[in-house]
């Protein structure tokens, strides 16, 4: 069993483990149980009753919080031409074609997203073995494939998240900071949890969201009713 610290300890006793707390209760606890001597993340995790090695339960997708997470994010584009110029406009922090794709290859990862045309997913692809373990590989799903450089640029920069289902059927997302107020984190959460509620896939039997916390990092969680998030 891991051992935890005595500020986790002390955090934790402020949380009922046998309770099911209300949105507003949990974003309100999530706040007073940070410990961590910087402005936390504020995350979110699912576990939903889906087979991910179905492919249409394979559940994927991206949003603009509606307060954004907190983070800049630093965004490449592979891009040419007119998106290559689109891109540098909307605020990308670095654009390039097969110069780029060396760069990479040769060990930068100094950024969070990557975003590219449909053009330039040939070239992209020899760097599916770096970028695919990280979950940077460009996706048409949520939205880091795509012609309209200059929004997929500016929705990254505004507050993008993506979420996907993992191999134990969990959706892991930040929605926030700490340093948010309750109410930009209830927005964000009802955000989130508005999209999953969409995406439930047809074939997906019983009840969809089996558990659903919430926590700052390193911070306890903080358990919600699955059965009350309409």
């Amino acid at each position: 069993m891991p051992k935890h610290g005595k500020k986790y300890l002390e955090a934790a006793k402020k949380v009922d483990s046998n309770k099911f707390y209300t949105v507003e209760e949990a974003m309100k606890l999530v706040k007073e149980t940070s410990y961590a001597n910087f402005d936390a993340s504020v995350e979110v995790a699912y576990n939903l009753s889906v087979d991910p090695k179905q492919a249409d339960q394979q559940i994927r997708g991206s949003l603009v919080l509606p307060n954004g997470t907190g983070k800049t994010q630093k965004v490449i584009v592979f891009a040419e031409g007119p998106q290559a110029e689109q891109a540098k406009a909307a605020g990308a922090d670095e654009v390039g074609s097969d110069e780029l794709v060396e760069k990479v290859q040769n060990g930068y990862l100094d950024f969070d997203v990557v975003v590219a045309t449909p053009m330039m997913m040939a070239k992209v692809g020899r760097l599916g073995r770096i970028l695919g373990p990280k979950g940077l590989m460009p996706n048409p799903k949520t939205g880091t494939v795509t012609m309209d450089i200059e929004k997929a640029v500016k929705n990254v920069k505004a507050g993008q998240v993506e979420y996907r289902v993992d191999r134990q059927a969990a959706i892991h997302a930040a929605i926030g900071k700490v340093s948010f107020t309750e109410e930009q984190l209830t927005e964000n959460f009802d955000a989130l949890r508005d999209v999953i509620l969409r995406a439930r896939p047809a074939s997906a039997k019983g009840q969809y969201i089996k558990s659903v916390a919430v926590s700052a990092t390193f911070g306890p969680g903080i358990k919600l009713d699955p059965l009350n998030l309409k």
